[in-house]
């Protein structure tokens, strides 16, 4: 019968942080559609020609996010502090603790991660030395708490243009600032999506690990060689 080893790996902290931003996160990119429909200006395209808008009536409608500006300001003034405020503590966590040495990457984190990309599309077989985190999900990581700070920078500037001219000035202006918080949207859309697709290919294993904060592993015991074999005569019995 496989016995089972029970392997430690996230701190309760990490989990708090973790399950505390993903709600908060949610919340604060439904309330940016609602506010963004008041003004839907971005698309992709040249001229007068449009390839992708964001988003088409359809998308409003479907949702029904038209007209409800005053509610997602609301909403996303009061969260957009929630936000802040665990990042902040987050942060602070990794520094003092030292577990930013498992997240942040290293000198041979952009190489790795290459590496570990190609494993993922089943290209290369061999994946180079794993800790805790390897060097794609140190990359991955580390990018989502920059792109954190980035989206709360702009979204103060687009918040407070008059007040913060210095910080909406820094930022390219208010036009400038608006595109980058729409953008650093889109990509935290897309580390969602692609982390979602990660966990599921992962399994319950290491999904249950982010609510517990441990693995269980089964270890099958070794087989027994040659358990019907005659046994080998000693010395003193030749």
């Amino acid at each position: 019968m496989a016995e089972k080893k029970v392997i430690q790996k996230h701190p309760m902290a990490i989990r708090w942080f973790h399950w505390i931003n993903f709600p908060v996160l949610g919340v604060m990119i439904w309330s940016g559609l609602l506010i963004y429909w008041a003004n839907d200006i971005y698309r992709i395209g040249w001229g007068d020609k449009t390839v992708l808008k964001f988003f088409p009536d359809s998308f409003y409608k479907a949702l029904h996010i038209t007209h409800r500006l005053a509610e997602g300001m609301s909403l996303h003034f009061v969260f957009m502090w929630l936000f802040a405020f665990n990042g902040l503590i987050y942060v602070l966590y990794l520094l003092f603790s030292k577990e930013y040495r498992l997240i942040f990457p290293n000198k041979k984190s952009l190489k790795e991660a290459w590496l570990v990309i190609l494993h993922d599309l089943h290209i290369k077989k061999g994946l180079p030395p794993q800790k805790k985190y390897n060097a794609a999900q140190r990359l991955a990581y580390t990018g989502v708490i920059i792109m954190g700070l980035g989206s709360l920078l702009t979204g103060l500037a687009i918040f407070k243009p008059v007040q913060l001219y210095w910080l909406c000035t820094m930022l390219g202006g208010y036009d400038w600032a608006r595109i980058e918080h729409f953008t650093l949207t889109i990509l935290f859309c897309l580390f969602f999506f692609v982390h979602i697709i990660q966990v599921i290919l992962a399994g319950w294993n290491n999904f249950a690990a982010m609510i517990r904060g441990f693995e269980v592993h089964k270890i099958k015991p070794p087989a027994m060689e040659n358990e019907h074999a005659e046994p080998t005569p000693t010395t003193a019995e030749q």
